[in-house]
């Protein structure tokens, strides 16, 4: 792809902003490379058949100074979280970092390792496993804990324990109450719609350099291998609660509804190790992240890290996290989460504050300023989340998506709303000559305004496409975001180059065997084409047989109802088979084989099957 050259009005922004932060700090740099021990040569892992599921080689250009086409604080950070290979944290705790989005760490117990978030593909985490291994001696898995729900800290899992070492307890597999149900939910229920925008977050389709995708702030991107999923045989359910797994005690915290709606802390006294989960990075992490999820609550995060502090600073020589390098030393530890607690603090309650002044969330969003103590701290910078989208978030969450204003109470939708701007403004041809003079003035948040005005009514306009990519492309190397640079370049390059779809399906066949029931039930109502099933009522009784339940699924008014309950006479048909047969069936298996016994009508079964409609993994983002 042909990129652009930046702009002036960017240079200019860049030169301000090395004038401004203390570039001369080094500390990150020296923790981040502290303990290394060796990396892979290639740094490239692959599946079994071949395919490259991670690379770690196409971010070599991140060295000295930062280019002008990227931002120089993105550029520092794109730096230090590139740094891949093992990490000794303490004598006996040591991370791989930098083989995928998130870390794994190998605590070394009595007579094996207990393995902290496995990343998120199979391969990768088996080459982190590899690495360790290669470095310290074969080890056998004893235990594995998850941190908390999201794919990044468990979807690898297969690498280091199986299905059946956790059925059978030869591993313990340790999560905080509520993993599993959270874990499925986030990656089934809006998985095709988050899978999709995540394609955008992570430029996982994007050429990586100085002009494309440099890394996300938490980590580089995501990996493309296979995503696996155990199930817990030790879950966490209360702040204090001990256990000793191999000689090793771990003391645990509760962190729920923080960066995960499932999270916890724990710590290692043997090692005075405190393991952070993901709640205080190197970075403002997000309230709501821009692939989407359920907004986040900054007021319980941030009591979270109180509670953390006052239990674990002054016991503690180092605090690790499932991200970035950690942080030694007892009162280090105190300051950087002190600082990551302020953060969210701050941000919550200054936006209350405002809000109740009657200020919109966009309003708030440009107000907000860090006091000089954050802003200078490298950690609270908007890598991964911002100030910007963060705040809006806080206000959604107490708010809504309503401004109050009756006048947005019922706008048109996009396209329509395009159309009668760009009429209103003279065409198209002139809402493009407007846009080119803000484009040249530097105002690109303007002039992607009137372009997306311009797309959305006619897509086809070449002259509105090719300057909404180069404005697009001016707004990502600007970006101190990593995502938000993912996000500017991923829309011009589908201007470019066309739809790049979703590279990375979290809802892999591991997840979907872990659906109950009751989950899978209501991921079939999300499918339900409401519309197609008004007239259509309809009454299945479902027996499964492995799990000894039976289960009424009554179709009514385009609402698909469950309930478990006893089988009746009254049922249009019933269907009898495991629930391994029952996810293959919705899944879009075959009713006639082996497996599945229909009695009654099995007419019904066809009618519900066919009002089924599946989700888009390549619909339009940047157009109509």
């Amino acid at each position: 792809m042909q990129h652009k050259p930046v702009t002036p009005a960017i240079e200019q922004a860049h030169r301000a902003l090395l004038e401004s932060l203390p570039f001369d700090d080094t500390a990150d740099f020296e923790n981040a490379d502290r303990g290394f021990l060796g990396t892979i040569d290639p740094g490239v892992i692959t599946a079994a058949d071949g395919s490259v599921v991670w690379n770690a080689d196409t971010y070599a250009f991140l060295e000295g100074d930062a280019p002008t086409s990227v931002n120089p604080s993105l550029w520092r950070q794109s730096t230090l979280v590139a740094k891949h290979g093992l990490f000794e944290v303490v004598e006996g705790i040591y991370q791989v970092r930098g083989f995928d989005l998130s870390n794994i760490t190998f605590v070394e117990s009595d007579n094996g390792v207990i393995v902290i978030d496995p990343l998120i593909s199979t391969e990768t985490a088996a080459a982190a496993y590899a690495l360790y291994q290669e470095h310290r001696g074969e080890r056998p898995v004893v235990a594995v804990i998850f941190t908390h729900s999201h794919v990044d800290h468990f979807g690898g899992v297969f690498a280091v324990a199986s299905t059946e070492d956790a059925a059978s307890g030869k591993v313990t597999v340790i999560a905080p109450e509520g993993f599993l149900e959270h874990a499925v939910e986030e990656n089934v229920y809006a998985g095709v719609a988050m899978a999709r925008r995540a394609a955008y977050m992570y430029g996982a389709a994007l050429e990586r350099g100085p002009q494309g995708q440099v890394g996300a702030g938490l980590g580089q991107t995501t990996s493309t291998g296979e995503v696996g999923i155990v199930v817990p045989n030790l879950d966490i359910t209360t702040t204090g609660e001990t256990h000793v797994i191999d000689g090793i005690e771990i003391e645990f915290q509760m962190a729920p509804g923080t960066e995960a709606p499932a999270e916890m802390h724990f710590y290692f006294p043997k090692y005075r190790a405190l393991c952070m989960a993901e709640n205080a990075t190197h970075t403002l992490h997000n309230l709501l992240t821009l692939r989407g999820a359920l907004v986040r609550d900054p007021h319980v995060w941030s009591q979270y890290l109180t509670e953390a502090i006052a239990d674990f600073g002054d016991r503690s020589d180092v605090a690790f996290t499932s991200h970035h390098w950690p942080t030694w030393g007892s009162e280090e530890i105190v300051e950087f989460l002190s600082t990551q607690r302020d953060l969210y603090a701050y941000l919550h309650d200054q936006t209350l504050r405002l809000l109740n002044k009657g200020y919109t969330g966009a309003e708030i969003a440009e107000m907000i300023e860090l006091p000089p103590a954050l802003e200078n701290s490298w950690n609270t910078h908007g890598y991964y989340g911002s100030i910007s989208h963060n705040v809006k978030a806080i206000y959604q969450r107490y708010m809504g998506w309503f401004d109050g204003n009756p006048a947005r109470l019922w706008q048109h939708t996009p396209s329509e709303g395009a159309k009668r701007h760009v009429e209103a403004m003279g065409g198209l041809d002139r809402v493009v000559e407007l846009a080119k003079a803000a484009f040249d003035e530097g105002d690109f948040r303007w002039a992607a305004t009137l372009l997306d005005y311009a797309i959305f009514t006619d897509d086809g306009h070449a002259g509105a496409r090719d300057l909404q990519a180069d404005t697009l492309e001016q707004l990502a190397y600007g970006s101190e975001n990593g995502t938000w640079r993912d996000f500017f370049l991923s829309g011009a390059t589908e201007l470019r180059e066309g739809n790049f779809g979703t590279p990375t399906v979290t809802s892999a066949p591991a997840v979907l065997a872990q659906l109950s029931p009751q989950q899978l039930f209501d991921s079939l109502a999300l499918s339900i084409d409401g519309p197609k099933a008004w007239d259509l009522t309809l009454a299945i009784d479902v027996t499964v047989t492995d799990l000894d339940a039976n289960y009424r699924l009554s179709l009514h008014n385009g609402v698909l109802i469950h309930e478990q309950r006893a089988a009746a006479d009254d049922a249009d048909t019933t269907l009898t088979l495991t629930k391994a047969r029952l996810i293959q069936l919705a899944a879009g298996g075959d009713t006639t084989s082996p497996g599945v016994e229909i009695t009654g009508d099995p007419g019904t079964l066809q009618a519900l099957l066919g009002v089924l409609d599946p989700g888009d993994t390549t619909f339009n983002i940047i157009t109509p």
